[in-house]
C-alpha cells in the first residue's frame, strides 16, 4: 500500500533545494517559535504526569510523549538557530518524584493527565497543521508535516489507552427528533 505522507514529503523534498536562497516570512518565524514554546511547555507538563502517575501504561505513554516531544524540539532548536530565529525561553526541568509521596490534594488522578494530554496533542497538531499550510519555504512546510504526522500517530495509541481505562471524554449523541433511541 502506498504510504500518502511519504508520497507526499519525497515530492516536496524534490522542490525543496530552490528554497534555500529564501528568507523565513514572518508567519513561519512565529510558527516555528510558537510549536517550540508549545513543546517546551508540554515538558514540563509530561514530567510532572510521569512523577504523578502509578499506572505503569501510562506512564509508558507519557515517556514515548516525552521522547517525541524532545526529538521534535532538538529538530526545531537546531532550525531555529541554523535560521536566525530567537528561541523562546523553556521553563525549567521538572525534578524527578515518588508518586506515593504526593499529596491526594494536589496529586492529579491518571484520567486528567491522560486528558491533558491529548488536549495538548491536539493543540500541536493543529498547530502544525496550520504551519504547514502558511509555510512559503518547503522544508518548513515538511518540518511541520512530519511533526504533524508524529503527533498523530502518537495521539492514536494515548486513544486506545483513553478508551480501554474509559478516560476519553465523549461529547452527548445527537439524535435527531424522530430518530429511535
Amino acid at each position: 500500500m502506498l504510504n500518502i505522507i511519504e508520497t507526499i514529503m519525497d515530492a516536496m523534498k524534490s522542490q525543496s533545494d530552490q528554497d534555500k536562497d529564501q528568507p523565513l516570512h514572518v508567519g513561519e518565524v512565529m510558527s516555528c517559535w510558537i510549536y517550540l514554546s508549545g513543546l517546551e511547555l508540554a515538558k514540563v507538563s509530561v514530567q510532572a504526569g510521569i512523577n504523578t502517575t502509578s499506572d505503569e501504561e501510562l506512564k509508558t505513554i507519557l515517556e514515548e510523549d516525552m521522547k517525541l516531544g524532545d526529538s521534535q524540539r532538538q529538530r526545531l532548536h537546531d532550525f531555529m538557530v541554523k535560521e536566525g530565529i530567537p528561541l523562546p525561553s523553556a521553563p525549567e526541568d521538572m525534578p524527578k518524584s515518588d508518586s506515593n509521596s504526593i499529596p491526594l490534594g494536589v496529586k492529579l488522578t491518571d484520567d486528567v493527565l491522560a486528558n491533558e494530554l491529548s488536549l495538548k496533542i491536539v493543540s500541536l497538531i493543529m498547530q502544525a497543521a496550520t504551519a504547514a499550510s502558511q509555510s512559503i519555504r518547503t522544508d518548513v512546510g515538511l518540518m511541520f508535516i512530519q511533526f504533524q504526522a508524529e503527533k498523530f500517530a502518537f495521539a492514536t495509541r494515548l486513544k486506545h489507552l483513553m478508551r480501554k481505562r474509559g478516560w476519553i471524554k465523549v461529547p452527548p449523541f445527537y439524535l435527531p427528533p424522530g430518530t429511535q433511541n
